[in-house]
């Protein structure tokens, strides 16, 4: 109850929470405000201290004891994410819904924009579940576009770890109410605002601290200027953790957050193996699975090569795509329905874009 009440003091900031801890045992922090002498503390702070809000602390630990899957993790616990732990604003406590030993594995963060392109969401899903079968641990943010993509392509092969901006007991965006019960089955929901807070605004950029804290990288698959995930992306250098960034065409506004990652410093990717090339040095022990190998497409199983030839990673009007392929209209709607269906293109405003084939 002492991490809680100590978390739940107003007007006072994360880093003096922990300037207080490293000064001070717990045990001494609240003899010191028992007698009103602690410094770098109000008196009505001190007051807050010993005297929580009992209806707010009750809530939180109703939440606990509500299943046996419901963790909170205080720094001083040792299943606190150790990447986490050295930062100069980790948080005191972090509620987890699922298995807390997940958050202690080698990671990476894959974050991205909310309103991602089929290309982007097919790449993500797809990167994602081919790390995470390779024994790394996929962490994102739990929002709609990338991360979600991200998220269930690590569930296709392993666990994977949702860090939210909201508490645990609801889940943001509503419509990940299904994936978010998948999460906390196969790995692990982590949040460090109480059970019942609600969104806001204010929260996203204090949750992306805690997304790259926990990675060793983070990759950006698409993202604008304007994106939320550049912000995780200069957390990450800040902490200095990897940058990746998947380009894109310089057409796209979509991507133009990512060229300016890569103008920056941050690796420009094209395969999750580029990713894995800067990483695996700094593991302390191997994954027991290998490394992922270049791909080159299901070079075997293409449909007509000329006609996906003929449709780009960019909105591609039919019109072209007869023009390019030089196959009748009738035949190239019939086989564009076909890559639709086993998943080498998909149908957008404009056209068709591509998402898998040779490259």
């Amino acid at each position: 109850m002492r991490w809680l009440a100590l978390d739940a003091v107003s007007g006072l900031g994360q880093r003096k929470k922990l300037a207080l801890l490293a000064a001070h045992s717990l045990e001494a922090i609240w003899e010191g405000a028992a007698q009103g002498r602690l410094p770098g503390l109000s008196a009505a702070q001190q007051r807050s201290l010993i005297r929580p809000d009992r209806d707010s602390i009750d809530a939180a630990l109703a939440w606990l004891n509500a299943r046996p899957d419901h963790h909170l993790l205080t720094l001083s616990d040792p299943r606190y994410p150790p990447l986490l732990k050295h930062l100069p604003d980790a948080p005191l406590l972090l509620f987890v819904a699922g298995d807390p030993t997940l958050l202690s594995r080698p990671a990476l963060a894959m974050v991205g924009s909310r309103n991602a392109s089929p290309a982007g969401r097919e790449l993500a899903q797809h990167w994602a579940r081919l790390l995470t079968e390779q024994g790394w641990l996929v962490i994102s943010g739990l929002a709609e576009g990338i991360d979600g993509a991200a998220h269930l392509g690590a569930l296709e092969t392993g666990a994977t770890v949702s860090v939210e901006g909201s508490g645990l007991a609801g889940v943001y965006p509503r419509r990940h109410q299904s994936l978010a019960q998948r999460i906390q089955q196969q790995g692990a929901r982590v949040s460090e605002f109480w059970p019942g807070a609600g969104v806001r605004r204010s929260h996203f950029p204090r949750r992306n601290r805690i997304v790259s804290g926990l990675s060793l990288g983070t990759l950006v698959v698409e993202a604008s200027l304007r994106s939320g995930s550049l912000i995780t992306a200069r957390l990450a250098a800040e902490q200095g953790r990897e940058v990746f960034a998947v380009p894109g065409s310089v057409l796209d506004p979509n991507r133009a957050g990512c060229h300016y990652l890569i103008q920056q410093g941050a690796k420009l990717v094209t395969e999750p193996v580029d990713i894995l090339e800067e990483l695996l040095p700094q593991l302390p022990e191997p994954l027991t699975a290998g490394v992922i190998a270049p791909s080159g497409g299901d070079v075997e199983n293409l449909p007509v090569p000329t006609l996906l030839d003929s449709v780009g990673y960019e909105a591609t009007p039919v019109d072209d795509v007869v023009a390019h392929s030089r196959m009748p209209v009738d035949v190239v709607l019939e086989q564009l329905t076909e890559m639709e269906l086993d998943g080498w293109v998909a149908a957008v405003p404009g056209g068709y874009v591509r998402l898998r084939g040779k490259r």
